[in-house]
């Protein structure tokens, strides 16, 4: 039986020269390169990894704010990426983003009623006064008083424009919400009550999260399984619990031993942090993309390249030398 939301074999590739700070360099940018998962309905994965890994282009590409090189998203059968852009108008409604930042993703000269009705006014969905009225009503939902709908979101402090940007992403009811770090910026109260906020929603509407974070504490809180990326890679998904107690990909055992919290309750070797910095998407090494910075790196990791594979039960990973269950057994010597 086919997932709800199933993408395969996703790429997304770019020119340097397109813009940004990039603009000057000549090459292709790899920020996506092979992905796999899928998605239950009501589900929520965690995506974690370091910044420039391709969390948030993958957040983009599920939704076609960045259109895929190659690959495939399918929702409940239909192919996303077969789609031309007219004909995705009914799906955009159902697949909606919490950006990180609320602020810069708001028309500060838009009142903030019209910022929440904006989506439904894009998609032609009920009249001037309906919008206002679903307005109203998402806005008391989200613990704030209705009738600032005609103030601006610079006259609102942080958590709640981050929860006004929740009331948009509510407004076409959609099936998913692909959640861009929603708590970043955030004092630890105001992080604790969104993450609680997103958790009563999804359990009402049977909602289903993409939920993108360097918070692994707020993945874990959310997130039935978790997938870990490096370098525009999948190399990691398993259950949350299985993941934190027994990571099988030296990467991810690096995030863990980072984190104290974590690190004190997993079963699996403790390792040196990853040497230097990620190489550049510009370049990418050949073979395991970790294995310039991995300590349990051997030859035939500089030369093939391992598949995401099923490792142990839910588990996948993509390691030639996957870490043990326990710490007791000896990680293989490194090589050249």
């Amino acid at each position: 039986m086919s997932a709800w939301l199933e993408v395969s074999k996703l790429s997304v590739r770019f020119d340097a020269g397109e813009g940004g700070l990039l603009r000057k360099t000549q090459g292709t940018v790899h920020a996506l390169s092979d992905i796999d998962f899928s998605l239950d309905k009501g589900e929520t994965l965690g995506l974690i990894g370091e910044s420039g890994s391709g969390k948030s282009t993958l957040g983009r590409a599920v939704l076609h704010l960045v259109r895929p090189s190659e690959g495939k998203v399918v929702l409940e059968g239909n192919d996303l990426t077969a789609l031309p852009e007219n004909a995705m108008r009914p799906f955009r409604r159902r697949m909606q983003m919490v950006f990180q930042d609320p602020f810069d993703s708001m028309n500060p000269r838009m009142t903030v009623g019209e910022v929440i009705g904006e989506p439904l006014r894009l998609q032609r969905i009920g009249s001037a006064e309906q919008r206002r009225t679903r307005s109203a009503e998402l806005l008391a939902r989200m613990g704030l008083d209705p009738t600032g709908m005609q103030r601006y979101p610079g006259q609102y402090s942080g958590g709640q424009r981050q929860r006004i940007a929740i009331a948009r992403a509510l407004a076409t009811n959609p099936d998913l919400l692909v959640l861009d770090e929603p708590t970043s910026g955030l004092d630890v109260s105001m992080q604790a009550r969104i993450l609680n906020l997103l958790r009563d929603l999804q359990g009402e509407l049977g909602l289903s999260y993409l939920f993108i974070s360097h918070d692994l504490g707020a993945v874990a809180y959310l997130a039935k399984r978790i997938a870990v990326l490096y370098l525009g890679r999948m190399v990691e998904v398993a259950p949350t619990a299985e993941l934190i107690a027994k990571p099988a990909h030296p990467y991810t055992a690096s995030l863990l031993d980072a984190l104290p919290a974590f690190s004190r309750n997993t079963a699996s070797p403790h390792l040196p942090p990853p040497q230097g910095e990620p190489p550049s998407p510009l370049n990418p090494p050949a073979g395991c993309a970790f294995h310039p910075r991995c300590p349990r790196a051997q030859p035939i990791c500089h030369e093939q390249r391992p598949s995401l594979a099923a490792n142990d039960g839910a588990r996948t990973v993509a390691c030639h030398f996957p870490l043990p269950a326990t710490a007791g057994d000896a990680p293989p010597r490194g090589g050249t």
